[in-house]
């Protein structure tokens, strides 16, 4: 149990919450078809979908979201072993302390990456064809701080396509809402992704990596990081607008907005010991409670 227990602290196994929320939004929007051009969503038969078990389906979707950040985490903490090791705040992390071993932590990137690709296998084609690509993204992330300080937004990226594969799992096409919902989340974690990375912009500079921090300062960073969250908030109030959502849903569109407003509130260039709320708690909320009201709006409408 120990050893599960450092792989799951390796992956930051709570992070899970920031995408999960907006995959099961894509994969119960997938759940429902349009009627009347993009004016509503009409309930299907659950146990119909693609003459399929739709139960199955849901947990093999899970089973994708896991195995891709699990993949994606870890190789990350496997190429920056280096870098961790240099910087007291990540020394204690599982590779630079001794904990797990980098070629463990590579094996692990292997298999999940295996797993992942025969999980979209099982589900449809599109999703398995597509399946090299999105592992490109999540795994290239790791490389970008190395050359670039769009960083953050390749993160975003990594994570945006949890709404859409959910979606496309379910239909095997593409559509504008879960499409709106990825640019939504690709804007959210850029921008709390910038905030987190306030707390290393001396080590970058002393390592030549990239942040937008590091380049443009923390005032400026913060003043991008706002500008990208207005952007999705922006991005969900369209959806609702598109989609013909009710009152549930705009109530978690005032949570999702009130988190992101919060988190800005409590953040200041001179002072970040609370960016770790900012960062887990407010995000943990905004992902969670949001989903729970565009969840309950599809299902009661």
């Amino acid at each position: 149990m120990s050893a599960v227990k450092n792989y799951l602290s390796l992956v930051k196994f709570s992070h899970t919450i920031f995408a999960m929320p907006f995959a099961m939004i894509g994969f119960f929007l997938g759940c429902y078809s349009p009627i009347g051009g993009l004016e509503g969503y009409k309930e299907l038969s659950f146990l119909s979908l693609n003459a399929e078990s739709p139960y199955i389906k849901f947990i093999l979707v899970i089973l994708c979201m896991v195995t891709a950040r699990s993949a994606a985490m870890a190789f990350n903490r496997y190429l920056d072993k280096n870098f961790d090791a240099k910087n007291p705040r990540t020394a204690i992390r599982e590779i630079p302390a001794g904990i797990i071993s980098a070629n463990s932590a590579l094996i692990f990137v292997v298999v999940n990456c295996l797993i992942f690709i025969v999980a979209t296998w099982f589900i449809n084609k599109i999703c398995f064809f597509l399946s090299p690509v999105a592992l490109f993204v999540i795994l290239f992330y790791s490389y970008t701080k190395r050359f670039t300080a769009l960083c953050h937004l390749v993160l975003g990226l990594g994570l945006s396509l949890a709404p859409i594969g959910a979606y496309l799992a379910v239909t095997g096409r593409f559509d504008v809402l879960p499409v709106l919902f990825s640019f939504a989340v690709l804007f959210w974690v850029s921008g709390f992704d910038i905030i987190y990375a306030l707390q290393d912009v001396d080590f970058d500079l002393s390592q030549n990596l990239y942040s937008i921090p590091s380049v443009l300062g923390k005032q400026k960073a913060l003043r991008v990081s706002e500008l990208l969250h207005v952007l999705s908030a922006g991005l969900v109030i369209t959806a609702g607008f598109i989609a013909a959502f009710g009152l549930l849903y705009w109530t978690g569109v005032a949570v999702f907005a009130g988190m992101l407003i919060y988190q800005h509130s409590i953040v200041k260039p001179d002072d970040l010991r609370r960016v770790n709320l900012a960062f887990m708690t407010a995000n943990g909320i905004a992902s969670v409670v949001f989903a729970c009201f565009v969840l309950a709006d599809i299902f009661f409408k």
